[in-house]
């Protein structure tokens, strides 16, 4: 039980402040922690967050560590949310399919992952766009593990249908597994028939070799499109700019990863997130990183 902090004078953190954290590898990039302790500030609950950087061959004694100090949660990210899985006492439903863990929780003494990617990125879009995205037509680029917790999720939110455009069949056909029916294989001039395009690779991401680049032909975007990039550095990918010049709506990935990181609040402590709060605090940061990049 975590419990409200006590301002009695005395400094803060104590010997009863929980501690939470996001594990990953590189990890100085993260914004889980501005994210996290500007909700356990605002809900006054007396926790921490922090960022330990854990590398793959490290996993396994990191867990022993979580289990022997009582860490209270993690958030997990690259390269960990796959081999995880070994180290934990079960996962849910939703991170057995997906075979993907981003959350720790404790739940009965023993410690559970579950996966908040997908349904975080589908409160973000119903966000942005002031409305349910039930009965839309999705166009998903990508394949990887945020493509398939994004479709699962578009799924179990009833949109008409998802086109998944991917380069690897086999992996198009693991997305597609996931899609409950309603997902198909499409090609990139799909877009022209959908309502909402979502990318979900890493072209465009700062810093990286598709820096500079977009996943989607500019011709392709419409004013009626809504077009969501899960990258958030930069914040205006290309993608994003060609969307905006072609009168589109859009949002970037600092949505999803407030949402994200406000579920696992949810989990840890059992209490509503603080998501505007959230919000203005990652897009403060973000902001400042662009900036001085």
């Amino acid at each position: 039980m975590i419990s409200d902090r006590k301002f009695s004078g005395l400094p803060w953190p104590t010997g009863t402040t929980k501690v939470f954290a996001v594990i990953g590898d590189p990890i100085d990039h993260s914004l889980s922690p501005v994210l996290l302790n500007r909700a356990f500030t605002e809900a006054n609950v007396d926790a921490v967050f922090v960022a330990l950087g854990v590398s793959r061959s490290g996993l396994g004694k990191a867990m022993d560590g979580v289990r022997a100090l009582g860490i209270s949660g993690l958030s997990v990210t690259m390269p960990h949310k796959e081999a995880i899985i070994q180290h934990l006492d079960r996962v849910t439903d939703r991170s057995k399919r997906l075979g993907s863990v981003n959350c720790v929780f404790w739940e009965g003494g023993k410690l559970v992952g579950d996966s908040t990617d997908g349904p975080a990125l589908v409160e973000s879009l119903q966000a942005d766009l002031k409305d349910e995205i039930a009965g839309r037509s999705v166009l998903i680029l990508g394949t990887g593990g945020a493509a398939r917790a994004i479709v699962l999720a578009l799924a179990d939110a009833k949109v008409k249908e998802v086109v998944v455009v991917g380069r690897n069949s086999d992996a198009v056909e693991r997305v597609l597994d996931l899609g409950g029916g309603i997902a198909r294989k499409g090609v990139a001039g799909d877009a022209a028939h959908v309502d909402i395009i979502i990318n979900a690779t890493s072209v465009g991401m700062a810093d990286t070799e598709g820096s500079g680049l977009t996943p989607l032909s500019s011709g392709l975007i419409k004013q009626n499109h809504f077009v969501c990039d899960i990258i958030y550095f930069p914040l205006t990918t290309p993608l994003l700019k060609h969307s905006l010049e072609a009168g589109a709506k859009v949002s970037n990935g600092i949505g999803m990863l407030t949402f994200q990181a406000a579920r696992a609040f949810t989990i840890w402590t059992g209490k509503k997130a603080p998501v505007s709060g959230m919000l203005e605090a990652a897009n403060l940061v973000a902001r400042g990183r662009a900036g001085s990049h």
